[in-house]
């Protein structure tokens, strides 16, 4: 076990957290264009609550990013404890919210295909499903990304 300054992997500062923070972003930059950009969304709590949560962790994913890079950069990873009890803490309620988002998207993307598309366009339910798919990738990455940090925390 390294007691030394260097990041466990996926810890915050380190190359790892800085991959799983850019896939944080992209995934849930998607899932957000996929579900805001030409699309009625609002008709549906479910998916109001999906662009809430990724319009969320889009700012949360890039600026841990920032972070990453300048600890990368200079070479000193921020490991300050109660710094890395608040990153913990974001990412787990992130996670759980992106879940939940992720997964009430699918279910009513899941109804409305029930009804043989009478209420979906094929496009539009295409595009739905491709939010939910992303935001699921989303959720998968912040998950780790919060189990990664407590590991660390845990370790020390």
């Amino acid at each position: 076990m390294d007691r030394g300054g260097s990041a466990g992997p996926g810890a915050v500062g380190s190359a790892g957290s800085l991959g799983l923070r850019i896939g944080q972003a992209a995934c849930s930059s998607a899932a957000l264009m996929f579900m805001s950009v030409g699309v009625e969304f609002f008709s549906y709590t479910a998916f109001c609550f999906l662009v809430t949560i990724m319009g969320l962790l889009v700012p949360w994913s890039c600026t841990l990013a920032m972070i990453d890079m300048y600890s990368i950069l200079v070479g000193c990873p921020l490991h300050v404890p109660g710094v890395m009890a608040i990153v913990v803490v974001g990412d787990w309620v992130l996670s759980i919210l992106s879940l939940a988002a992720a997964s009430s998207s699918a279910a009513v993307i899941d109804v409305l295909l029930e009804f043989h598309g009478s209420h979906c366009a094929p496009r539009l339910c295409e595009r739905y499903q491709l939010s939910a798919m992303m935001a699921f990738l989303s959720w998968l990455l912040t998950a780790a990304s919060s189990l990664f940090n407590l590991w660390y925390i845990a370790s020390r």
